[in-house]
């Protein structure tokens, strides 16, 4: 058992002293004080390098902060264990760390995750919530409070009594009071390194999140995103149909043996259990995990990634092939309805607010003369011969998350428009994507061309994924899914391109007009090539 010099032997001393001798850890327990009468004291604080053969252990208690911190750390450069001195009845986190010559006196409270800097003092009654960080030499006083995630500057005195409330600290790539807000309301704003842009979608900010890994460095850790109201106007309904559909996922996934952490999304609540932040401008924030070792492709890099793709998408089909679609809100009324779509674009052209419809005729005159085809979907379906689905309804390439080591699909990323829909809604929108050989903003045209190759791999792997869920009926409608999502998009890019801009972000006045224009030329592609489509279609039924 070591024996314990203590430097000062004021009141606050003495009970460091009777604190000592509670815990039983110490033999001999001697001070050094300049001014004190007592027969305990030994000598002089100068003394003190005097005694360490005999006092190998030894702590500052000093009330004045300066000195205390001061004279630790002169008792650690001379050799000595400077070690912490806890009371008995105070509750100090095993989760908690503490700098040397720490003092945590009666019934004080330090709670889980807290980090006391050297020479700290948390006076009798005092508590210090969770994630909080002491600076070296500060001084907790009696019964006072620091709450959860504060930061006590060095040397500071809180006084006795003194509720003291999370000051927030700047966080690199921080713009504006909104991602800050959403950083603190999802819990990462006291421990976030940094956030920067992250992804290259049309309608959402996305934010990458990255936070201390447990080596020391910084990771991906969570992926923030702030939702575009004027797309999706009712957010609480976006967020219960991602929660209950990746809920359902995650049990799916885990019955079949899979990785529920790698196979699918999941996302975070507040810290006040919502699905979603509203920040002071009325617009919601969510926010997921980040799957590490994945990739995102933008264009099709190699066949092999459309043939994964595609099996992605027929297993996510499968996998929620027993979900009740109905319960599902649809958060953007007719969002593949063609026929509706059809009669937004009427609308914005009747009305040509910008003044644009003069620079588009031919794009025009391509729309309107396929008016016909805008129901070859929406009639079967109100007849009862095509069934409803959970669809994500953007399947694009881009959201898709593969396995980096492996290559293959892991992971159906972007939920936003998880709704009741048809298989032939999700199989066209891959294929107007990914089966081009171009960008979807190609400003050249003679560059645009709708690959068969890549859609019969595409259909091979998303048939081969969904197994025997889909029906005849559904399996006949692929082929116009693909012609008319590609037309769909190609009318929505022109109708925003009409109204002016209001839905997709754009980086040049004719932006949503280039990509319009992309689409038709894949249409006009599939027309000449749609029998081969069917035969493809047959071919792996």
């Amino acid at each position: 058992m070591d024996n314990l010099l203590i430097l000062g032997a004021g009141g606050f001393g003495q009970m460091v002293y009777e604190t000592a001798r509670l815990t039983g850890r110490y033999g001999k327990i001697a001070f050094l004080d300049d001014a004190a009468k007592d027969s305990r004291v030994i000598g002089k604080c100068v003394d003190y390098p005097g005694f360490l053969g005999e006092y190998p252990c030894a702590v500052a208690a000093l009330g004045n902060n300066g000195q205390r911190l001061k004279w630790t750390k002169a008792l650690l450069a001379a050799g000595f264990s400077v070690p912490d001195i806890i009371h008995p009845s105070a509750v100090v986190s095993p989760s908690a760390g503490m700098g040397p010559g720490c003092f945590v006196m009666q019934r004080a409270v330090v709670n889980t995750h807290v980090r006391l800097g050297m020479g700290c003092l948390v006076n009798s009654g005092a508590i210090i919530d969770h994630d909080s960080t002491v600076g070296d030499g500060a001084h907790i006083g009696l019964g006072s409070v620091i709450k959860a995630n504060c930061q006590i500057e060095p040397q500071r005195k809180v006084e006795a009594g003194e509720v003291i409330f999370s000051t927030r600290r700047r966080i690199e790539g921080v713009d504006s009071r909104e991602l800050e807000d959403a950083l603190y309301a999802f819990g990462f704003g006291n421990r976030c390194s940094y956030v920067k842009p992250f992804g290259a979608g049309h309608i959402n900010e996305t934010y990458a999140v990255y936070m201390p890994a447990e080596g020391g460095e910084e990771e991906l850790a969570y992926v923030l995103q702030r939702v575009n109201k004027f797309v999706f106007k009712n957010p609480a309904h976006v967020m219960e149909n991602i929660f209950g559909v990746t809920e359902y996922l995650r049990r799916s996934i885990r019955a079949g043996g899979g990785n529920p952490d790698r196979e699918t999304l999941s996302y975070i609540k507040t810290r006040a259990g919502e699905n979603y932040f509203e920040d002071a401008k009325g617009l919601p924030w969510r926010c997921y995990n980040y799957i590490p070792d994945s990739v995102c492709y933008q264009t099709t890099p190699e066949p092999e990634q459309f043939y994964q793709s595609g099996k992605s998408f027929g297993r996510f089909l499968k996998q929620l092939g027993d979900y009740p679609a109905g319960t599902l809100h649809e958060t953007i009324p007719r969002f593949h309805d063609t026929e509706s779509r059809y009669a937004d674009f009427e609308r914005a052209l009747r009305r040509d607010v910008k003044n644009r419809a003069r620079t588009c005729a031919a794009e025009i005159a391509f729309t309107e003369a396929r008016q016909k085809d805008c129901g070859r979907l929406m009639q079967p379906l109100r007849a009862g011969l095509l069934p409803l689905r959970v669809t994500h309804n953007d399947t694009k390439l881009n959201n898709i998350l593969f396995d980096a080591a492996t290559g293959e699909g892991i992971c159906v990323i972007d939920l936003d428009t998880i709704m009741p829909g048809l298989a032939a809604n999700d199989f066209g929108d891959s294929i107007r994507f990914g089966a081009s050989t171009a960008a979807e903003d190609e400003q050249d045209l003679s560059k645009v061309h709708f690959d068969l190759a890549l859609f019969e791999l595409y259909t091979k792997g998303y048939l081969e994924a969904a197994g025997d869920v889909l029906t005849a009926a559904e399996k006949d409608s692929l082929a116009w899914g693909a012609k008319l999502m590609t037309l769909e998009c190609g009318m929505r890019f022109l109708t925003d391109y009409l109204q002016g801009d209001v839905y997709f972000k754009t980086q040049y006045p004719t932006h949503n007009l280039v990509r319009a224009r992309t689409q038709f030329k894949l249409v006009s592609e599939m027309e000449e090539q749609f029998g081969a489509m069917q035969a493809i279609l047959q071919k792996y039924s």
